[in-house]
């Protein structure tokens, strides 16, 4: 994976949930607005790490930020339904892809991420540092779960509730951290099979450990 330094936890967009009224979607317009890139354009490594071997298809990118991880698989082939709730965030995705991929790709939405439903089925549903409270994150991983084609992959990566105490960065609210298996009950009842529940480590440059976070992955049958 290339560009591990835009990973810090202390830059994560995952630092914010619309249950916290300064960090609403206004905050985050005002954040991207005075910043060249807050999350740097790499893709997450996990990302890249878990989608590198699918088959491109269609995929929907539930909070978004400014498109990296969208950027990244438009380039591979995927057609991406990219959706964040902020206008700016998105203005500078939309010229981001332009500037690395030579086209628009994307379909970029201004929206919420608990209640999007693309307007077909996807191949791919990717949630990445989504830190919301339980309510709002059953309701956007059960949505995604909902979009999926048969064969569809959920992917989910978030900071994890141990991050607190025992990795770096990230939000200090555990109302908005949560596990693998947290995901994974969020989905019980649902014909998705579970490929991997882990927790997973991620370097963070300049910090004596590295940060934890959840994977989530599961596929629909066909």
């Amino acid at each position: 994976m290339t560009g591990d330094a835009h990973d810090r936890s202390s830059v994560d967009r995952s630092d914010r949930g619309p249950t916290t009224p300064a960090f609403d979607a206004g905050y985050w317009d005002e954040r991207y607005r005075s910043h060249g890139s807050v999350w740097g354009a790499a893709p997450n490594r996990f990302v890249e790490q878990e989608v590198s071997g699918l088959t491109p298809g269609r995929a929907l990118d539930l909070a978004c930020g400014e498109g990296r991880n969208a950027i990244w698989l438009a380039a591979r082939g995927w057609r991406v339904d990219a959706v964040d709730f902020s206008a700016v965030a998105l203005e500078k995705a939309a010229d981001a892809e332009q500037r690395t991929n030579g086209s628009a790709r994307v379909a970029w939405t201004v929206g919420d991420a608990t209640t999007f439903a693309p307007p077909d089925p996807v191949d791919l549903a990717l949630l990445c540092y989504l830190q919301v409270d339980p309510a709002a994150r059953r309701a956007a991983v059960s949505g995604a779960a909902a979009a999926l084609a048969p064969g569809g992959t959920l992917l989910v990566v978030a900071h994890d509730s141990r991050n607190l105490t025992h990795g770096t960065g990230g939000p200090q609210d555990p109302a908005v951290l949560y596990t693998a298996a947290d995901v994974a009950r969020d989905l019980a009842g649902s014909d998705l099979v579970v490929e991997r529940a882990v927790e997973v480590f991620r370097p963070v440059e300049g910090a004596a450990r590295p940060a934890i976070d959840a994977l989530f992955r599961a596929r629909r049958p066909r």
